[in-house]
């Protein structure tokens, strides 16, 4: 399993938490300077990259992989060149339309989530005649589209965006029919880690012990053959993973 951890952007934090990460397990540590969650306001790109810089160039001496979570093309660049292999946009590359021509340009692998509207808006704008079939349609399209403007197909992967625009009914709806965007041929990212759904099951309010159901959400994706987790609990996601691999070998 591929495992990426979200790091915050203070420097000593960051570089603490990362290193221990790693040693827990995860494969990619997920660099962001933005706040995308429901309601986030927007922030501007100089203060973006102010955040995120230190932490890749410092992670990068590390020898560690590093993904940069941005939908803004400045900052993509800027994180390339100083050591990001991945960009994760939770636009789906529709918020910047310079980030095709930036991630062309060094043909890194891009992660496309799906958000209808911004975070300071997407709650509202969660209607859908079917949410899986429509999500599913927005990245056949999509993929289409950027594969015409020179992305490889190979440097694709796809995040339905758990809890961005979806609420508890959709995003369990997402889940229980994770197998169907292997139809799109690309892999699949997936985000359930704390989620406010997990809430909503379990009456759990502090997102830190929502551990339980974030396993129990990862082990029925793995079940439908999804390899790459966004996690927050490394080292209980990994054990879980491990076990639940031997146990279906």
């Amino acid at each position: 399993a591929f495992l990426m951890e979200e790091v915050n952007s203070d420097i000593t934090n960051a570089s603490k938490n990362a290193q221990q990460m790693i040693k827990d397990g995860a494969d990619f540590i997920d660099v962001g300077g933005e706040s995308t969650r429901p309601g986030a306001n927007k922030v501007d790109v100089i203060t973006e990259v102010k955040r995120v810089l230190p932490v890749i160039q410092f992670l990068k001496s590390k020898n560690i992989n590093i993904s940069l979570d941005t939908r803004n093309s400045s900052t993509m660049e800027f994180g390339i060149v100083a050591g990001a292999k991945v960009i994760n946009d939770v636009s789906g590359l529709n918020h910047d339309k310079e980030s095709i021509k930036v991630i062309n340009k060094y043909k890194v692998p891009v992660i496309l989530m799906h958000m209808p509207g911004n975070p300071k808006t997407m709650m509202k704008k969660n209607i859908y005649k079917d949410v899986t079939t429509d999500i599913y349609d927005f990245f056949e399209t999509k993929i289409k589209e950027i594969e015409k403007k020179g992305i490889s197909k190979e440097n694709i992967i796809v995040d339905p965006g758990i809890g961005f625009g979806k609420d508890y009914k959709q995003n369990l709806q997402i889940i229980n029919n994770l197998s169907i965007f292997h139809g799109l041929g690309v892999p699949l990212m997936l985000g359930v880690s704390r989620k406010r759904f997990i809430e909503t099951i379990s009456k759990e309010s502090d997102p830190k012990r929502r551990v339980g159901g974030t396993v129990s959400a990862t082990l029925c994706a793995l079940n439908q053959g999804i390899k790459i987790h966004r996690v927050h609990d490394v080292k209980i996601i990994n054990q879980a993973i491990k076990v639940f691999e031997k146990l279906n070998y």
